[in-house]
């Protein structure tokens, strides 16, 4: 009996040392991909073992188990590979960014564009406008007061130093007809040459009066007002009156004429 506990501890004992001797190989060909190859062939298998025996192999089993380690480490590198591999395509991505951010917008320049079409095309019907409504004030004269009727009746100064004007009132054959106040930039342009329509309407044809009445400040600042009479005779064609204030030197005086522009 002893000598059989001494047989099979020692059959024990080569088994663990066999397997102890692959491991390294069977380590190697798993790291390599490929199954390492066996050296022998399978033995027969033992007669039964002792409880030491079975203690040993248990061992020598625990001894071998972390070898089948290697691929999940090969698996972990690999994918470290394949998922860092893609960041260097990144600045690739990134070039033509930086190239279209120096180019000029296209749609900014021809939004512009349109805008200036827009302001000229503006510009241009203001100036249509414009000479449409001259147009049509020439024609609403030549309509409400055709020639054969129209009187037309002017105001003028010359030099103006004993006269500041305020005001004129205009009658034609006992009737007012109009009554202008005038600013003093108004007044200035009178005085630097200026000529104002105060009057224009229809009269038959025929004898009229037209009386003029002038306001405003005289000689030492103290109010004045004057007036002037004319009597005239209408015609077939337009008839054109100017109402004059001049200076009367002489006298210190203004004066106040009414012309008849034959």
């Amino acid at each position: 009996m002893n000598r059989t506990s001494r047989l099979l501890s020692t059959a024990a004992g080569a088994l663990w040392l066999a397997c102890a001797c692959l491991a390294p190989t069977a380590r190697a060909g798993l790291a390599e991909g490929t199954p390492a190859a066996p050296t022998s062939a399978p033995a027969a298998p033992p007669p039964p073992a002792s409880s030491g025996a079975i203690a040993a192999a248990g061992a020598a089993s625990t001894l071998t188990a972390p070898a089948p380690t290697a691929p999940a480490a090969a698996a972990t590198a690999t994918a470290a590979t394949t998922t860092a591999a893609p960041t260097t395509a990144a600045p690739t991505t990134a070039a033509p960014a930086a190239a279209g951010d120096g180019a000029p917008p296209s749609g900014a320049a021809a939004e512009s564009g349109d805008f200036k079409t827009l302001d000229q095309e503006v510009q241009s019907m203001k100036k249509d406008v414009i000479d449409l409504n001259k147009d049509l004030f020439v024609l609403e004269e030549e309509l409400l007061f055709p020639a054969n009727t129209q009187v037309a009746v002017y105001v003028s100064m010359d030099v103006g130093t004993f006269f500041a004007l305020d005001s004129v009132t205009v009658k034609i054959d006992n009737k007012q007809v109009k009554n202008y106040l005038y600013t003093a930039r108004e007044a200035d342009a009178l005085l630097k040459g200026g000529v104002q329509q105060i009057y224009l309407g229809n009269l038959k044809v025929g004898k009229h009066e037209l009386v003029a009445f002038f306001t405003g400040k005289g000689p030492v600042e103290r109010d004045y007002r004057r007036g002037a009479t004319i009597n005239f005779d209408k015609g077939v064609g337009a008839k054109y009156l100017e109402l004059k204030i001049s200076d009367k030197v002489a006298k210190h005086q203004p004066e106040f004429l009414i012309k008849d522009w034959e």
